[in-house]
């Protein structure tokens, strides 16, 4: 059986599920999913990565799954989600995101706000925010922080579409190329979902140990 089958009954939707978000509210669930992903604080835990290459792979004719995509839909309300999402974001942050960062008690999400100003530090503006769009939670937090940090809005605008762009129809064609060349790939939606997880991954976790490695230094030399 699918890994996509669902019961005929209604069942909850598991906001960490790509497959349930996009069998409750298909295309428009991407865009909201999105949104709220870069644009608002609270989003940090939502899936994007896995999310984005779901989508992809349900707007190939003959995947089982709970909603069959249209790609052009799937591209047009993933631009839109993470574009509008990161303005919004920096909106938020122009308005007192650094007030709002400091009342949450999310440990992952002061590491991402961590990780995102010191991307800002080294990158300079453009890099970094064309990088943060790969790195989960640092995506989330770097709009209102860029937003916070006085980042000209012309610069920020321009980068995080670019970004936003490459991100966004990047994973969802990568999805689609693959459920186009291997038959029956949603048989192995579960192991793969998960390897595009761990490899979202892979920059934040890169940069924490860079980080470590830094203090340790600084730490004997004090």
């Amino acid at each position: 059986m699918s890994v996509f089958s669902l019961a005929s009954a209604p069942q909850a939707v598991n906001l960490l599920d790509a497959g349930s978000l996009l069998g409750a509210f298909g295309a428009l669930g991407i865009a909201v999913v999105l949104f709220a992903e870069t644009g608002l604080l609270v989003g940090f835990f939502l899936p994007g990565d896995s999310l984005l290459f779901t989508a992809g792979l349900l707007c190939v004719s003959g995947t089982h799954g709970p909603v069959r995509l249209s790609l052009p839909q799937v591209l047009v309300a993933a631009v839109a989600g993470a574009l509008l999402g990161a303005q919004a974001g920096y909106w938020i942050g122009q308005r007192g995101g650094r007030a709002l960062l400091a009342r949450s008690r999310s440990r992952r999400l002061h590491e991402g706000a961590a990780r995102a100003e010191e991307l800002l530090g080294r990158y300079g503006h453009a890099r970094a925010i064309m990088l943060a769009r790969f790195v989960p939670v640092v995506r989330t937090v770097l709009n209102p922080l860029a937003g916070a940090l006085g980042v000209p809005a012309r610069v920020f605008t321009l980068w995080q579409a670019v970004g936003g762009v490459v991100w966004t129809v990047g994973l969802v064609l990568a999805g689609y190329a693959l459920g186009s060349s291997v038959p029956n790939v949603d048989r192995y939606l579960l192991p793969i979902v998960a390897l595009v997880v761990v490899v979202s991954l892979v920059p934040l976790a890169a940069e924490l140990l860079r980080s470590r490695g830094r203090r340790t230094p600084e730490g004997e030399n004090s």
